[in-house]
């Protein structure tokens, strides 16, 4: 039961923390965005750490993507696969 317990707390405060690092999430109007600086490997290794929360929202508002309309291509998506796989506990589950 202890151990319970100690799990639960982890989850909990993961999610907290989850929830804390993704209210970060900045909202460009898209005409502005595609004018902007292109999203690189950081962003998007950081849109794949809150694309959870970010498709939750997509859902509610027409106005939140959960993938940057204004991307440089190749290593916007090299960073937002790891990215999302961060957060899902990537392939370390599935090879124990």
């Amino acid at each position: 039961m202890n151990k319970l317990k100690r799990n639960g707390a982890a989850l909990l405060f993961l999610l907290f923390v989850f929830l804390l690092l993704s209210s970060c999430a900045d909202v460009t109007p898209i005409k502005e965005c595609v004018k902007d600086e292109p999203y690189g490997f950081l962003g998007g290794l950081w849109h794949g750490v809150i694309a959870p929360v970010s498709f939750i929202g997509s859902l509610i508002s027409d106005s939140i993507a959960m993938y940057a309309v204004n991307n440089n291509g190749g290593w916007y998506d090299f960073g937002f696969v790891p990215g999302a796989g961060i957060l899902f506990d990537g392939s370390s589950r599935a090879s124990r």
